[in-house]
């Protein structure tokens, strides 16, 4: 006992620089930096190349990710209802941290970034012009439908069944190393510590550097636009700088904080959000509409499930599941590197069953009514009142300009685009103080349960995140490219997704051996 205390004093007395992995921090740094400067140098040629590999991943790969979505989707709810489900993260006489309201704000906010909003205001929009959607049976019944499939139980799946295997290694077995590669150790055992380590860490990091550097090319147009209508600025590259700049300065404040300032930040998140839905609900005037074609949306869903999750069109008629389905399930797969540490963290105290059936109720309660209430109403203008929003962006209109036109129907809509903007600036900030804590953590060589990264390293991996879109907004091409490579990166992360799931297994099982024979 002595000896550990010793050695974790040891641990804290040691110089900032002697705890960090270097390796780890700066390769995947510098192979994201090398790609966006390859990018912005031959963009046309880096474009092409990605569109291939991206297109025959695809393809001719598609099937991997349907079958990975789904089959994970099914491991989660058999983790829960078998006995793996009773095991408590934690001692016995641990409680949870946060009450059940607390955590499920932070894992909804920390999850699902602005992208949420957005997706939720336009993607009706974007399925309205396919032609799969019409032969299925009109834009009323399944433009409302996918967006609640492709942001549904699938894509949580792939942060539970990971915040799960985290949740355990932290804190039933005690992990020091808060890694990728330490959640494989139950499979690859001494080859853990070798380059087999090494290059599930640097997949996992790269793919987490490129992903939260391209998700802000989503919505900081729409809050561009948003600003300018309001206040009559200039929209162009400065404004969107500046508006970068003030998310980054939001969560690198709130690092100085720790995880208080997160439960915080989340707090105010939830309530803007709740505004924001009770705002279109309620001042809209499509209530019903609303509530109904939400209501039937969820039940086509359900019943249809199946069939959504396997249509694979070998024929190639549309395309459909390559462009949007199999797309979507790869973007949770590289995106679902970033937090489920950190939901994994903030478990403790909760049996695994409560974190699998707790993160899929607050998870899609949260993303069902954000898609039912946002989406809907646009929806309604375009399905009551003649406002062609699909056919605007078909026709080469922006997302954001389409986003607008719905405010516009609203009443005191300025005052609206505000309560937007603000919500999106809390999602953004939320999300990005989580990943920061869950990045700095690779950072260390080793990181004891419960010990929070130094608020330096934070602090620089915060910096970092938003230097990167900054540098890549003057190229949008640079932009696509490295979304590319983020989805191109999904593919091994699948596998180690795998990995971790049958070494949570493993590990779990000879857990439950050891305490059953006590």
């Amino acid at each position: 006992m002595n000896t550990a205390k010793d050695s974790r004093d040891n641990m804290l007395s040691q110089p900032l620089k002697n705890k960090i992995d270097w390796f780890s921090t700066i390769v995947p740094l510098t192979g994201v930096i090398i790609l966006c400067a390859f990018f912005m140098v031959f963009p046309e040629q880096s474009a092409l190349i990605l569109q291939q590999i991206r297109g025959f991943l695809g393809d001719e790969c598609g099937i991997y990710y349907s079958i990975l979505g789904l089959g994970i989707l099914i491991t989660t709810l058999y983790i829960a209802f078998s006995r793996y489900g009773k095991i408590k993260l934690g001692n016995n006489i641990d409680t949870p941290q946060y009450s059940s309201f607390q955590w499920g704000t932070m894992i909804f906010t920390s999850t699902m970034a602005a992208d949420i909003l957005f997706y939720s205001l336009c993607e009706w929009a974007l399925y309205a012009n396919e032609t799969y959607i019409t032969d299925l049976g009109g834009i009323q019944k399944w433009a409302s439908t996918y967006p609640l499939f492709h942001w549904g139980p699938i894509a949580w799946g792939f942060y539970i069944i990971l915040a799960v295997a985290f949740g355990f290694m932290l804190h039933v077995r005690g992990c020091g190393k808060q890694k990728f590669s330490e959640a494989c150790r139950p499979l690859l055992g001494s080859k853990t510590d070798s380059c087999w380590g090494k290059l599930i860490d640097l997949i996992a990091i790269f793919a987490l550097i490129a992903g939260t550097a391209t998700t802000f090319s989503l919505a900081t147009p729409l809050l561009s636009s948003a600003l300018c209508k309001v206040f009559g600025l200039k929209n162009g590259t400065v404004l969107t700088i500046i508006i970068l700049l003030l998310i980054a300065a939001v969560y690198t404040l709130t690092v100085w904080f720790g995880m208080k300032g997160i439960s915080k930040l989340a707090s105010y998140c939830t309530y803007l959000f709740f505004a924001l839905l009770i705002y279109f609900l309620f001042m809209g005037g499509e209530t019903a509409y609303i509530i109904e074609t939400g209501f039937s949306a969820l039940g086509n869903m359900i019943q249809n499930f199946i069939g959504m999750s396997t249509w694979m069109d070998p024929l190639r008629e549309n395309s459909f599941p390559q462009n949007w389905t199999i797309y979507y399930w790869a973007y949770w797969m590289f995106w679902c590197v970033a937090t489920p540490f950190f939901i994994g963290l903030i478990s403790k105290g909760r049996t695994i069953k409560n974190v699998v059936l707790g993160g899929y109720g607050w998870g899609l309660l949260g993303t069902f009514t954000s898609f039912i209430i946002l989406g809907n109403y646009g929806l309604a203008q375009q399905m009551k009142h003649g406002i062609d929003i699909s056919g605007f962006i078909a026709n080469g209109g922006s997302y954001s300009d389409a986003i607008l036109k719905i405010f516009d129907t609203l009443p005191l809509h300025r005052l609206g685009l505000i309560l937007l903007v603000l919500t999106m600036v809390a999602f953004y900030s939320t999300t990005f103080d989580s990943i920061t804590m869950v990045v700095s953590s690779y950072s260390y060589k080793k990181l004891s349960v419960g010990a929070e990264p130094d608020k330096r390293i934070r602090t620089f991996w915060a910096v970092m995140f938003i230097l990167l879109p900054i540098a890549l907004i003057f190229s949008e091409n640079s932009m696509y490219s490295l979304q590319s490579v983020s989805i191109i990166a999904a593919f091994p992360i699948g596998l180690i997704i795998i990995f971790i799931t049958a070494s949570f297994f493993k590990d779990a099982s000879q857990y439950l051996k050891g305490s059953n024979s006590l």
